[in-house]
């Protein structure tokens, strides 16, 4: 899959890179607090997948996403605004990008892509809260884990 990946324009690339980091921090700060928690299962679901997913075609994506996560995260943490809705809104506009992207992969590879990111913010919104941080997830964040700026490849 990273092949056609990479016969993207370099700006679409980026766009498809940096969708793990940018739902990271749009579904772990929906509540107003960024919890280490959500940003660690973030971590451990992209490197999981790097080796280990469904998708196989994808696994190479993962792969690449996972260098560097980390940094990339507290970086994008440290850039923008603290305000909540002033991050939210910023974070939703810069996904909304995937709406040029996705059209341009093959459509089974745009679904799988799509399935795969509303799945990872699935995962972080668990991470955090409820009993022993699993099987909560606040109003905040489920008004963004279905990722509704992006629109669904069906």
């Amino acid at each position: 899959m990273i092949n056609r990946i990479e016969s993207l324009p370099a700006e679409d690339q980026q766009i498809l890179y940096d969708a793990i980091p940018y739902v990271t921090i749009l579904v772990a700060g929906a509540d107003g607090i960024i919890d280490n928690s959500e940003l660690a299962a973030s971590e451990k679901v992209t490197h999981v997948r790097s080796f280990h997913y469904e998708h196989e075609e994808w696994m190479d994506y993962y792969k690449k996403a996972d260098q560097g996560l980390h940094e990339r995260l507290h970086e994008l943490i440290d850039q923008l605004p603290r305000d909540t809705e002033a991050r939210q809104s910023i974070l939703s506009e810069r996904l909304r990008k995937l709406n040029g992207v996705l059209p341009k992969l093959d459509h089974r590879h745009a679904k799988h892509f799509y399935d795969g990111l509303v799945s990872f913010a699935h995962h972080i919104a668990h991470a955090s809260g409820g009993f022993i941080g699993w099987l909560r997830v606040d109003e905040q964040e489920a008004k963004v884990t279905d990722l509704p700026m992006v629109k669904p490849v069906k």
